[in-house]
Order: structure tokens, then sequence, then C-alpha cells
């Protein structure tokens, strides 16, 4: 029993006949959807069913279980994945603790073979603590949204990781908004010797740092740069040691992924889950390409390394592997889950022979696992620089040069992550020729927004969260529409705003990310069998029961509607302006007894530019939402034109037929498995313009 379709397809092959492989997918019993689903009366015993989707699966393998000879449960070998196998003998209605249990760090024929033959048993520990994360954000959701529901408005939701990344992403914002920018200068000299050029930057002003605030200042230094001679009158020669990361981590992978790559978190994990599960080579069959992508972990099992020392002296020569194998320190506060870090499954199987089977997103993220692997196992590259002191007066000017001595590590990285620069051969007292003395006027900055990668930095170093909830906490709070992402980095909205201050200023706990870590440490306690996890639960439950019930009687229900001159046109009573799940909109004061709303947007919707309506061609494209909110886009001139698509038009028209162009996914993305590449496709003949980059292409519906 495992989890997927194509895992199974890959252990499948390994196991061969004698073996059935089936998939549950995913958990087969889950707390309900339409109530609370835990007896806080009772021990917080989780009321677990088993969900319509997941009944015929039950009911197959009910059937193959009572065939087969024996139950193997090999779902993952992380919590969740503990928790799975539970909830799979549990919905078979077989005893748990008779049923053999494997794992293993990846999926190939020897790991797979190795945990066949050395089952153990499920570690009720570990999915405990599974079971008590599961109940505790249930409590926080159900208890704590419907009071938001009441005292904000309907449709909002809160959650213990979700609400802290929301704060995080809000109290940024507002730094943002009270920065007061400062104005600085920098000034830099194009200076030639020995007929090169090269740039130097003011660095002192006698015996203190340069401190240049405004322009005349500036001026006054570029005419003494001018007016006096520049002689050379330091040179420093050194090396620096510059040592190769440890291999990837969940946290460190996606970090690089969004930041090299421009991956979602989402898109990151969902490709890095494929190559785990496997993907169909020539004469090998499914193979999975790298080990379980969901770890805290920078170990790499003692074969794995050996095999990349040999590999490394093969194709770059002894001298680039070290005497003794690099060990890394786990650094993650709270590490667990899985306890091998993100590695190819066979340091031989190199990016470039995996051109022809990868798609493109799927080799990229390969190559940059398999680089920081084999780079984490390299001797550290020398770096060679050179450090120039210019003197000009009382003016002191800097340069330097940078070169690799010996490349080491870089040189299994496509990239180098060093910049080289060379500077003229010179020497001291000589002087120098000023080709041009160039002053930049700068201002401070804000501190950047949250990207993707910069928060799940910050959550693993607060210790918020684990390897596995960073891609949804995310793709939460961006579908709830809390925050919108925007060139690639996270903004909080209006309704972001509003429920983060209600619960700083109500619930404080709830957003206070040392509890929030605090709670993840008694987590692992209950998975180490160091706390009962009922216990846990109970500490947390009281305290937070009796805080709901007091602002439950005290918090006043907050009026957001803003005053308009508009008179409702069903009864006259003044309009005024609320804010919904959706953003603002018109609704009439007179509420509940008029129920007459309005949308804030253009008549008919939210217009698109320049896209005449392909039907009637009178009316405009424009965006609207169904009354769940869902975006479909429409003629303005409706009811009279009816034209609609839930595909977004886009400007241009067909090439060949002239028709209206949609974005669409693109049919080959779909067949590979890989995130929704869309292209602008033709609605009448079916053209695809494919000179778009699909690296461009629009996020998956919940990634903003």
């Amino acid at each position: 029993m495992v989890e997927s379709p194509t895992k199974a397809k890959t252990i499948g092959r390994i196991l061969g006949k004698g073996y059935v492989v089936e998939a549950s997918m995913g958990h087969l019993r889950d707390l309900p959807k339409s109530k609370l689903g835990v007896d806080t009366e009772n021990n917080f015993e989780p009321d677990y069913i088993i969900p319509t989707a997941s009944r015929k699966v039950v009911s197959r393998l009910k059937k193959l279980n009572a065939e087969a000879g024996k139950l193997i449960l090999a779902t993952d070998e992380d919590r969740e994945g503990e928790a799975i196998g539970w909830h799979v003998a549990e919905a078979l209605g077989v005893d748990g603790s008779l049923v053999p249990r494997i794992v293993f760090h990846e999926i190939t024929d020897e790991a797979v073979k190795e945990a066949i033959e050395h089952p153990r048993k499920l570690d009720m520990n570990l999915i405990h603590s599974q079971q008590a994360r599961r109940v505790l954000d249930r409590l926080v959701g159900y208890k704590l949204s419907p009071l938001l529901w009441k005292k904000i408005f309907r449709g909002l939701s809160a959650g213990r990781v979700q609400s802290v990344a929301v704060r995080l992403i809000v109290e940024r914002e507002r730094e943002r908004q009270a920065f007061k920018p400062e104005e600085y200068w920098k000034i830099k000299v194009d200076y030639s010797a020995t007929g090169k050029s090269f740039i130097a930057e003011l660095a002192k002003i006698g015996e203190a740092k340069a401190d240049i605030t405004n322009q005349v200042m500036a001026d006054a230094v570029v005419a003494d740069i001018n007016n006096n001679p520049s002689v050379v009158s330091a040179i420093e020669h050194g090396e620096r040691i510059k040592s190769p990361n440890a291999p990837f981590t969940t946290s460190t992978l996606q970090q690089q992924a969004g930041t090299v790559l421009g991956y979602s978190v989402k898109k990151t994990m969902m490709l890095a889950q494929q190559l785990y599960e496997g993907v169909e080579l020539d004469g090998d069959g499914q193979v999975g390409l790298i080990t379980y992508m969901r770890t805290d972990s920078n170990f790499m099992a003692a074969k794995a390394v050996t095999e990349i020392r040999e590999f490394l002296g093969q194709n770059f020569g002894e001298q680039y592997v070290p005497t003794e194998p690099r060990l890394y320190k786990t650094k993650a506060k709270g590490a667990q889950e899985a306890h091998e870090a993100i590695r190819p499954t066979s340091a031989f199987r190199s990016p470039k022979s995996l051109e022809a089977v990868l798609s493109r997103d799927h080799l990229r993220l390969y190559k940059l696992i398999w680089e920081r692997a084999l780079a984490s196992q390299m001797k550290d590259a020398i770096i060679s620089e050179q450090n120039v002191k210019i003197s000009c007066g009382d003016k002191i000017l800097t340069a330097q040069g940078v070169g690799v001595k010996f490349p080491g590590y870089i040189a299994v990285l496509e990239k180098n992550p060093v910049s080289e620069v060379t500077l003229p051969k010179l020497s001291e007292n000589e002087a120098l020729k000023v080709n041009q003395v160039i002053p930049e006027q700068k201002f401070t900055e804000p501190p950047d927004r949250f990207t993707e990668p910069s928060l799940v930095k910050t959550l693993e170093k607060l210790g918020i969260g684990r390897p596995s909830t960073y891609a949804p906490t995310i793709t939460t709070i961006i579908s709830r529409g809390y925050i919108k992402k925007e060139k690639r980095t996270l903004v909080p909205q209006e309704v972001g705003f509003l429920v983060n201050d209600f619960l700083v200023e109500h619930f404080p706990d709830i957003v206070d990310s040392g509890f929030t870590a605090e709670m993840e440490e008694d987590l692992d306690r209950i998975a180490e069998g160091e706390k009962k996890w009922n216990t846990v639960i109970a500490e947390f439950y009281k305290p937070f029961a009796k805080q709901l019930a007091e602002k439950e009687a005290t918090v006043e229900k907050k009026d957001l509607a803003q005053q308009t001159d508009q008179e409702c046109d069903k009864c006259g009573g003044p309009m005024v302006i609320r804010m919904g799940r959706f953003g603002k909109f018109l609704a009439c004061s007179n509420f509940p007894k008029c129920k007459n709303t309005k949308s804030l947007e253009p008549e008919g919707g939210s217009e698109l530019p320049k896209m005449a309506c392909p039907k009637c061609a009178e009316g405009q494209i424009v965006s609207r939402r169904t009354k769940r909110g869902k975006i479909f886009y429409g003629c303005s001139n409706y009811p009279k034109c009816d034209f609609a698509s839930w595909d977004e038009p886009v400007p241009e028209k067909c090439p060949t037929c002239n028709g209206l162009m949609v974005k669409k996914p693109l049919a080959a993305s779909r067949a590979r498995g890989q995130a929704k590449t869309k292209l602008p496709t033709c609605t009448q003949c079916g053209f695809e313009d494919k000179s778009i980059d699909p690296s461009t292409s629009l996020p998956e519906q919940g990634e903003g």
C-alpha cells in the first residue's frame, strides 16, 4: 500500500510478480468537513470518517486485502506517511499493530528490496504527533473562523500557521509604509593604468567612512578628485576559501528553486514529488530519480557519498575530491521528518543524460538537486583577491580584483557563483589617470517584501511549521485573498490587514511566532514519546476556549461600512461600501430588510484592455465572478449579449483565422504531468502561440 499511482507503478516494477502494489490516493480517512469532528469533552478524540471520494477505493482495497496473503504498508516515511498507513489499516478493519510497515528514502531496486527484508511496526508516537497537529489545526480553524464571521464578515478563516505567516507579511508591509527614504551619494571613479580602465569607489574622507548626504557635498568631492592627483597607496593580495553548501533540505530546495528558477513553493514540491515517485527511462522502466523530498536533514547515506566521490574522481579528477567525506550538521530547529537530505538516487545519472526524457521544468529542478549534492562532497574553492587602496588628497578610494585560483566545487556548477573582476597590473605609488568621476544619487530602500523563498526561510528560522506545511500554508493565504502575488512578492490585501489586526488585538498567542514555535516543539515531543498528544491539546485548548467565550461576549461587530452618496434603487435607502470575501462592494444600509448589492467594478464587470466582444463586437470583454467567487469572462452588454468564457481572453487575434485567442493549458504539459503551462490558443482553429516561453506561464489557480 502506497499513496499515489505513480509511486505504485515504480514499486510494482521493482517487486515484480507476487506483489500487488495499490495506491490509497492519500488519506482514506479524515475529519468531517460539516462539523468540528473532535470530542472536546472526551480527551479530544477525533471522529474520523471515510470521505465519499475514498469509498470506492476502500471497497476495492478491502476486496484485495481479503484475497492477498499479506498487507504491507509502504507509505512515505514522514509523520504524515505514518498516519496515512495507520488510516489505511483502520479503514480496512485490520489490526495496525500486526501489519508490517516498510520505509525507504528512495524508490530504487536496492532500497525497496532492503525495506521488504526489514519491516517494522507502525510508530504510534509519529501517528499521535500527526493526529495532534490535525486536531490542533481543526480546533483553531473551526472555532476561530466562525468568530471572524460574526465580528467582521462571512467567509474568513484563521489557522495556526497561516495566521502567523500573514502577520509576518502584514508587519513587513507596515514597515515599508512607515519607511522614510534618506538621500545618500556614492562616488565612483573610472581610472586608467597601463592602458586599461577599472572602477574604484570612495570609501573614506580623512579617517571617517565616506558619508555624503546631498548634491552639494557630492559636487565638492567630485571637484577635489578632479583637481588632486590619484596615487596607488597600498596593494594587498590574499586568498579566500569558499565552501560548498550542504545538500538540499525541503526548505532550502524551496528557497533555491524560487530564487534561481522562479518556481513557486507549490510548483517545486509538485515537481519534486514526481521526480521522487519515478519517471519512465528507456531500458529501465519507471525509476525514482531523487530521494524523499520532505526532509529537514542534511545527512547523506554513506553509500550515496561513496558513489558521488567515485563519480567526481572519474569525471573531474581526484584533486577535486576531499581526503575524507564532508559531514554536515542539520541546522533546522526541531528537525525531524525523513532522515536524509534530498539528493539524486544515482550520481551517475547526470542531467544531460535525462534531457530527452524529462520536461524542461523537471530537468531544471533535477539539475539543481544533482549539482548541489555533488558540490557538497567536493573540495573548497580558492578565491584570489587583490585589494587596492588609492589616495587622492584626504580621500581614500578602493578597488578589488577577484579571481578563481582553484574552482573546487564550483567546477560542477553550470553558473559560476563568484563574480570575477580583473584589475590592470598596478604598483604602489603609481599615478593614475582619471577618466571620469561618477557621482550616483541614491536613496535608502524600505525592507523588501517577502517572496515565497524568503517567507519559507523566515518560517523555518522561527521554527514555525515543518517541511510538509510550507506549500499548503502559502497556497491557502493566497487563495483566501489575504495575500496577493505581485512579481514574485507577497503583498497583503485589505482583508489580510483586517483579519491580522483582529487576531493581534484579541488572540495575540495565535499569531505569535514564539507561541507557535513552542507548539511545534510539543508536537516533536509527542513524536519522540515524551508527551501525550491529548495532554498537549488540552494545555492549549482550555485557555483558548475560555478566551473564545470572552471575545464572543465582549467584542462588538466591526462596522466596516463606508458611506456613499448613492441611493438604493430598490428601497431608496443610502448605499454603503462594505467589505466581503472577494473585496469591496456596494450594499444597501437597510440590510437585512433590503438585500440589494452592487459591484464596485465598472458596469458589467472589471474591464480588460482592448478586447472587443467576439460575439456582438459592440461590448467589451470584462471579468466577472460567479456567486461562489470563481472568475469568468463575459460581454459588458450582458444580458443583451451572452458571450462567456472560463479562459482569459488575450488582446491579440489569431494570426491564422482572426479568431478569439484565450489562455489555455498546453496539452503537452498536461500529458507530462507538468504545472499548467498556459499559451494563447485560438478558440476557433486551435492555433497555439508557442513563441511565448512556457517558463513565463500563468500561475496555477490558487498560486496568485
